[in-house]
């Protein structure tokens, strides 16, 4: 009686039975490209929805009360996940033309940074806005240092 050697072939499985998960789960890769692309998808929904909240604020859609929002937040939400995806925003200067942002030169603006006068007329703003108190250190150095009568702090 000769040695047989019995082998079993694999089961296929019939391409007829997967169904949509399955077959991605085939196309797709190892875990790092699934995490790739759930990022991916993820980016794009935050995009879809600061981008909607953002037409909303601007848009008047009939049957629909207009809703009056700061879009300061969202507006920076979005111009962040834009430039997640490589997209560099563009500033309008004083002449009328396009430059972008972070040139390299260094200034806040095109007349040279901010001045003294400008700093002066935000503060007083920023008072009048909520309370708070500005502390202005005109010279250096300057030590910070605990009073010594007091124990230390022990939970």
């Amino acid at each position: 009686m000769p040695d047989e050697i019995k082998t079993e072939e694999p089961k296929k499985e019939d391409p007829k039975k997967k169904g949509p998960l399955g077959k991605l789960k085939e196309k797709v890769g190892d875990a790092e490209d699934n995490l790739v692309i759930l990022s991916t998808f993820v980016r794009l929904g935050i995009l879809v929805w600061s981008g909607g909240i953002l037409t909303l604020n601007y848009v008047t859609v009939p049957g629909l009360p207009q809703q009056k929002i700061d879009p300061t937040f969202i507006a920076s939400v979005f111009t962040g996940v834009l430039a997640t995806f490589g997209v560099q925003t563009a500033k309008k200067s004083g002449d009328g033309t396009m430059k972008m942002n972070g040139n390299g030169n260094g200034s806040a603006s095109a007349a040279g940074g901010i001045t003294k006068a400008d700093l002066e007329r935000l503060i007083a703003a920023a008072s009048q806005t909520a309370p708070s108190q500005t502390i202005r250190v005109e010279q250096g150095p300057i030590k910070i240092v605990t009073d010594s009568d007091q124990p230390p702090y022990k939970m």
